[in-house]
Parts: C-alpha cells; sequence; structure tokens
C-alpha cells in the first residue's frame, strides 16, 4: 500500500495521543483524519515523544496506548531485543511499517516460555525517537490492506522531512534501586541540497547498565545452611551472586536518513535508511565453586553476549499520470546477530584435555528480507462522493539462517550457560511470496462510506490464500458517527519459528528448543508448522459531545485458528529419571548433547491452539484553557482485553504415553491470564508560559501465570493489580535551550512476590530460585526510574 508523503515538514498538536490528526494509515483517501476514519487509529505525535519518561520506543508506545504492551524483562538473549505486542495477540501479528513501507524482523526470536514466545517482529528501538514525527497505530485486522501478518493491525511510524533545523538533547538516568545507569545523546537535524530537496538526518548513542532484582541464590543458601560450604558466605558479592534477574548491558549506536526530492511535475524520489549496532550483554546464572574449581575456585558468572548489525534501505518512484497515482519501491533489511559467551568454560572440554577456553563464539542468526511494492490508485465519480479505486503487487524474499559456533563452544555439551549451535541446528532457510490487492472506497449515501478491501498472496512454501476486508462508517450527526470491520487473515510461520534450534543450559536444567521443521520433531509426533487463519470482527462509535471532547469506544473479537505457541516443557528426564524415552531420542536424533542434569527436555512451537480475543478501546480527548494560568489538555485511554483458548490440539501419543500434555497449565495461562485484562492511562499536560508538567496514572488490573518448577505440581503467581505514576516536568531556558526531568513509575512500585511455596519447590528442586518478582508483570520488575534532559532546538 502506498503512502503518500509530501516534502513539506510539519507540526504535530501536543496531545499525548490524538484521534484528531491527519493520517495515511489504513486508509486510500488523502487528507483523512483519524478521527473521520472507519477504522480505530490513535496516533502518538512528535511531542508526546519528547516528553516521555521512558529511555526506548517500545516502552514509549507502552506508556501511551493501552493496547500496546511491551516485554519487560526476558530469558537467555530475548533479554536482549524485548517485545512487544498489539490487543492481547502475539508479537508477530502486528505488522510495523516505516513511511507506509513494511519493516524487517529480528533474527532473534523469542524462545523461552513468556506472553511474547514466538515474537520475532520488527525491533522498534532501533528507530530512533528524535527522527519521528508521528506513529499511526491501527488497531484492527488489516491483513488484506498491507499483508496478512497485520492481525492485530498497524504500527506505522512517519519519519521527519523537516529540511531545516534541529535538535539536540543529553539525557542521564537510572532506576532508584542506583543501577540501570542510562545515558543518551540524540542529535536531528534537516538540510535542503537543493530548492526541491530534503534530507533530514538523525542519530542516536545509547548506553544502558545492568539492574538486579533477583533474590539471594538459594542453592548457596541451602550449602550454607547446612554446613557443606559455611566458606560460601566469604564469595565476593554475597549474598546476591546471581544476578540474571534483571536488565541487561548495552551499547546502541543508531543513525536514520530520511530524504525525498520533486523530479518536475508530479514526480517524486524518495529514500530512507537505517542502521544500526547493539552490543549487548545479559548475565547467565552463577556457577558455583565446585562446577569447575580448578578454574572458578570462587565460582563463575557466565556473560551472554550479542554483536547486533541492523541494516534497512527504501528507495522509490511516486507521481501521479493519466490521472493514476503511483508508487514503486523497494525495501531491503537484515538483522544480524553473532552470539557469545564469555567469562565461561567447557566443562566437558576441560576434562578431556585439560584446558577450556573462557569465550566462545556461540553462533550467527541471520534473518534478510526484500520487498518491491508497485501502487495504484485512482480517483473517480461514484455515487454520492468520489470514490477511490486502488491495486497494487508486491514481491517479497525472506531468508533466516543459523550458523554453528566454534568447535569448542559447541563440544559435547557446550559452553556454560549458552551450548554453540551444533552443526544440526546450522541452515539457511528462505521463502518467496507474491501478493496481488485491490481496494474500493466509496460513498453510497452522503453520510456512509464503504471499503471493500481482498488480498491474494501466494507463498513458495505454503500456496495461495484470499483474505478480504469489508469497513463502513455511518455519520448520524456530524457529532456522532458509528464504525465497523469485518476482515479474515492468514499469517504464515516466520522462519524462525519454523527453524530455530538451540539449547538453554540452567545450573539444573537442560532444554532443547526443537524445530518444529525437522525431523526429530516428527519422532515426537509434531507436525511442520501451517499457516494461521483468522476472522476479525469490530464495531464502534465516535462522539462529539462539545467543549472540544472527542470521544471513541471501539470493541473487537479476534479469533486465531490454529495458531502457533510454545508448548510446555516436555520432560525427558525429571529428578533424574526417565520420564519420556521419546522425548530422549528427539534430542538424540537433533544432534543435541546434554549435560548429565536432573532435569532436560524439549520445548516446541506448534499449531497447538485456536483462541478468541475480545476487547474494547476507549479513548477520551478534550483541552481546558485558564488564560494566565495555562493549558490542560487531558487524555483517557482504556483498554479491555481477554484471550480464551477454544480449542486445543490432541496431545501426540509418544508424549501422552509418559503422561506428559503439549500444553500445561503454564503454556495456558500465558495465553489467556499472562497479560492485564485491563489498562487505563490518565493523562494531563499543563503548559504555561516556560513551563510544562506532564502526569501519567496507569492503572494495570492483575496478570497471573503458573509456574512448573519440576516437582509435578503448578503454581500461581500474580503480579497485582498496581498503579504507575509518571511524572515529567520541563522548563525552557530560552527559545532554544529546555531544562528536563523526569519519573517512570515515581512511587517505585513492584509486581507482587512470586508464590512463596512455588519459589521453595524451585529451591528443593535445586535451581538458583533467585526470581522474586513475576517476569511476566506488565510495568516490570525493575521499580521507579529517573533522569534529567538538557534540549537545543534549532
Amino acid at each position: 500500500m502506498a503512502l503518500g508523503l509530501g516534502l513539506a515538514g510539519r507540526a504535530f498538536a501536543d496531545e499525548v495521543t490524538s484521534v484528531d490528526e491527519l493520517i495515511v494509515t489504513g486508509t486510500r483517501v488523502t487528507g483523512l483524519r483519524a478521527s473521520d476514519s472507519a477504522a480505530p487509529i490513535q496516533v502518538v505525535g512528535q511531542a508526546a515523544l519528547e516528553r516521555s519518561a521512558s529511555t526506548d520506543l517500545v516502552n514509549t508506545l507502552a506508556l501511551m496506548v493501552p493496547s500496546f504492551t511491551a516485554q519487560a524483562v526476558g530469558g537467555d538473549t530475548a533479554n536482549e531485543t524485548l517485545s512487544a505486542r498489539l490487543r492481547g495477540l502475539s508479537p508477530n501479528h502486528a505488522l510495523v511499517l516505516i513511511n507506509g513501507k513494511r519493516r524487517h524482523g529480528t533474527s532473534n526470536l523469542a524462545i523461552l516460555s513468556s506472553a511474547y514466545q514466538g515474537g520475532a517482529t520488527a525491533d522498534l528501538n532501533f528507530i530512533p525517537p528524535a527522527a519521528i514525527a508521528r506513529i499511526e497505530i491501527l488497531q484492527d485486522g488489516a491483513a488484506a490492506q498491507y499483508g496478512s501478518d497485520a492481525i492485530a493491525g498497524v504500527i506505522n511510524v512517519i519519519l521527519k522531512q523537516d529540511d531545516a533545523g534541529g535538535s539536540a538533547d543529553v539525557m542521564a538516568g537510572q532506576y532508584f534501586e542506583g543501577d540501570g545507569d542510562t545515558g543518551e545523546i540524540s542529535i536531528n537535524a534537516g538540510f535542503r541540497p537543493a530548492g526541491n530537496a530534503f534530507v533530514n538526518v538523525t542519530a542516536l548513542s545509547r548506553y544502558h547498565s545492568y539492574s538486579n532484582r533477583g533474590g539471594p541464590d538459594q542453592r548457596v543458601e541451602q550449602a550454607i545452611a547446612s554446613g557443606a560450604h559455611p566458606e560460601w558466605r566469604s564469595l565476593p558479592g554475597y549474598p546476591y551472586l546471581n544476578k540474571i534477574f534483571g536488565d541487561a548491558r548495552y551499547q546502541l549506536n543508531l543513525v536514520t536518513v530520511n530524504a525525498g526530492a520533486d523530479l518536475g511535475g508530479e514526480t517524486r524520489a524518495y529514500a530512507t535508511a537505517t542502521y544500526g549496532a547493539k552490543y549487548g550483554g545479559g548475565w547467565a546464572n552463577f556457577r558455583t565453586p565446585t562446577r569447575l574449581p580448578a578454574l572458578y575456585p570462587q565460582g563463575f558468572d557466565p556473560i551472554d553476549t550479542t554483536k547486533e548489525q541492523d541494516y534497512a534501505l527504501t528507495g522509490g518512484v511516486a507521481g501521479v499520470s493519466g490521472g493514476w497515482t503511483w508508487d514503486l519501491s523497494s525495501t531491503w533489511g537484515r538483522d544480524e546477530i553473532a552470539v557469545n559467551v564469555t567469562n565461561s568454560a567447557n566443562i566437558d572440554l576441560y576434562n578431556d584435555t585439560g584446558s577450556t577456553p573462557s569465550d566462545f563464539h556461540a553462533g550467527d542468526f541471520i534473518a534478510t528480507q526484500w520487498t518491491t511494492t508497485l501502487d495504484l490508485a485512482r480517483p473517480f465519480d461514484l455515487l454520492a462522493r468520489p470514490a477511490t479505486f486502488a491495486a497494487g503487487i508486491e514481491r517479497r524474499e525472506e531468508i533466516y539462517e543459523i550458523r554453528a559456533g566454534d568447535a569448542a563452544s559447541r563440544y559435547k555439551a557446550g559452553s556454560q550457560s549458552y551450548p554453540g549451535f551444533a552443526l544440526t541446528d546450522a541452515g539457511k532457510h528462505k521463502r518467496d511470496n507474491w501478493a496481488l490487492y485491490a481496494d474500493l472506497a466509496f460513498a453510497p449515501a452522503p453520510d456512509t462510506t464503504l471499503d471493500i478491501a481482498v488480498r491474494h498472496e501466494r507463498f513458495s512454501d505454503f500456496g495461495d490464500t484470499t483474505v478480504g476486508k469489508l469497513t463502513g462508517r455511518w455519520d448520524v450527526t456530524p457529532a456522532f458517527a458509528i464504525r465497523g470491520t469485518a476482515s479474515t487473515g492468514f499469517r504464515a510461520p516466520t522462519l524462525a519459528e519454523s527453524y530455530y534450534s538451540a539449547t538453554n543450559v540452567q545450573p539444573n536444567s537442560a532444554y532443547v528448543q526443537l524445530p518444529p521443521n525437522a525431523p526429530a520433531a516428527a519422532l515426537i509426533g509434531i507436525d511442520k508448522l501451517k499457516p494461521e487463519k483468522s476472522v476479525n470482527f469490530s464495531a464502534g462509535v465516535l462522539a462529539r459531545p462539545g467543549a472540544g471532547v472527542v470521544i471513541t469506544l471501539d470493541a473487537y473479537q479476534i479469533e486465531v485458528e490454529d495458531r502457533v505457541v510454545g508448548s510446555g516443557t516436555l520432560y525427558g528426564y525429571a529428578n533424574g529419571v526417565v520420564r519420556s524415552a521419546a522425548v530422549n531420542a528427539a534430542i538424540a536424533a537433533n544432534g543435541n548433547v546434554l549435560e548429565p542434569v536432573p532435569f532436560s527436555g524439549i520445548n516446541v512451537f506448534s499449531n497447538g491452539v485456536d483462541t478468541r480475543t475480545r476487547g474494547a478501546d476507549l479513548v477520551v480527548t478534550w483541552s481546558n484553557s485558564y488564560g494566565a494560568p495555562g493549558r490542560i489538555d487531558w487524555t483517557v485511554a482504556a483498554n479491555y482485553n481477554q484471550t480464551k483458548v477454544t480449542g486445543v490440539r490432541a496431545t501426540p501419543a509418544q508424549l501422552a504415553a509418559s503422561g506428559q500434555s503439549l500444553f500445561d497449565k503454564v503454556a495456558l495461562s500465558t495465553l489467556e491470564t499472562a497479560s492485564p485484562k485491563t489498562k487505563l492511562v490518565a493523562g494531563a499536560l499543563w503548559q504555561a508560559g516556560r513551563w510544562s508538567v506532564d502526569l501519567r496514572e496507569t492503572w494495570y488490573g492483575q496478570a497471573s501465570r503458573y509456574a512448573d518448577p519440576g516437582d509435578g505440581r503448578y503454581y500461581l503467581d500474580k503480579a497485582g493489580a498496581k498503579l504507575i505514576t509518571d511524572l515529567v516536568v520541563g522548563y525552557r531556558v530560552t527559545e532554544g535551550v529546555s531544562l528536563t526531568l523526569g519519573a517512570n513509575n515515581l512511587f517505585d512500585v513492584r509486581p507482587n512476590r512470586v508464590n512463596a511455596a512455588g519459589l521453595a519447590a524451585s529451591a528443593a528442586a535445586g535451581n538458583p530460585a533467585v526470581e522474586v518478582y513475576p517476569a511476566f508483570s506488565p510495568f516490570g520488575i525493575n521499580g521507579g526510574f529517573y533522569y534529567a534532559k538538557v534540549g537545543y532546538r534549532f
């Protein structure tokens, strides 16, 4: 879908989220406002991004848009690429666009069980906020308009086109706890290399340090209490020897260029380029002094590190010929991650040879996407008002690759904390996709609009599919409108979901992420992944009761059939006893060698469930002007969202024979209850003279999830319903210089602690049991964050 962008920059209103901005998302009609749209769209403007109390784009959107939720903490390398999702569905169900062009996904698949499991979508944190003019969020199924994976909606990031002026900002902050030190420098500048062209450049460098919210390592505490190792009380850093439960450290450097030029007549050329380099590292579980005393007499803390480079380039030409608006573009994107392990060892290698490296290269992930699109649109007279017919063709190529680790990292059980990718893990996989679409927007009556879209796609690995969408709006009066949509969707599993393979090793356990498309998966009755199908309905109202108040309320239902989800843990060994010979055979067939730990097994993706998500979005905005005392812009936005598992695939006989279920209580609660049903954001922005105060209250409803410590029982953890306060105070020193003080989670609210009985059971099973807060907490585990920022506008 082409989204025409003029060359001149423009200013945007100060509202935190607006429903009354001009939009280009979800429509073929130019000059349409969000409040006039037949589908629900929220707009986050440039000023709101600048005032945010968050240091990254993902969490900024989570603070402002209730239906958008961000992962607060991850496990393993997922802690270095945190995901986000829309309307409670998978991260893969929301399509990310940059200036209306499809953005490539990350190569870092989220594999460990969480509400974000399987996420491999675009990493929004590779877009510097200072480069953004606004973000349009279409909260509606849009597969027929944008592509078959836009089941939950579309996030369209519109970059700045300013051809003069710019900004420079310096920020520093940390958590109330005294860790998580953060520093950022951001510069944006616009240029006019010629009278008919613009170039807008943004650079950002951000550093964020570790945080730790874990408790004492229970293996160490038990060894001290029992008298087995009283000397461990003197280990450096005791009692917080295990630092895994917190933020990873990273250094992020970004450059974004957005450019365009008039070529004469009604033809223009445009280009966008982004580059990001991220160097991250997260603590793994502490290895006790008994693990490898010859080399690490005081134990050791491996660090899983990543070196990530992310590239994207878009080039295109657009114009008007013979009454047709046309847009021809091509976008190439690539994300590559080198995974390394430092301060570690390969114990098998040491035992067999008498030596081992301490640093390892565990392997590489690479994801590449190349999309070429031709879009056409033409207005014509039809019925009550001019109609718009649009059509287009798109070709997309995707490649996902895993490269094996170095020989030492994959020798036998491999490097501690993160074994290198085995030769059987490695592989390169490709998919081609062709799509044709057509769209007709027209008005059968002066107060009624309809939009009919249809899209046909052909996948090289899944064949053909056709999806459609019908959108309608009836303006009952100038102040009240009714709108609704009905659509179908089709999502092909990502190549990462189909082929990712790796081993996660903890001190007391080892689990293989078994690729569902591998021959080894067939040994336990797991079929190759097939596409998801979805049906989406929404209905809503928009009202302008007066005094500048705008209200939108939209209810929705999204049914997903054959949804790709992660299994529960399927044990091969439990407490050192064989639980499933079939699981152990699948691990061996996949080429994985595991340490002789008490607990081992697999996790696997499959088309295991059908789900139904129901919810509603409410947005209310208005302003009050008080003269000299200033002006207050008010925003109230709320989301209710509930997902139910409506169908579960039968557990294969090979697994059922061991008394295990493919989807246990952990897997099902991850889908149904790990996210709060309700989220309410109420904001007030006061501005008077040189001062501004932005106050935001966010209410998170209860979220809960079962935990499986391996003792055969399940323990329910609850994050608790909580109110989070964010406060930003700004002062404009001169026309160009501003000072800002801010706090995210001003009162340092934490989630409830995890179930004490479950934590004790985990410790009894020999686990570190340091995760004292629920990792699924929607507002994180770190508590309050405060910062100061100096800005300069020129």
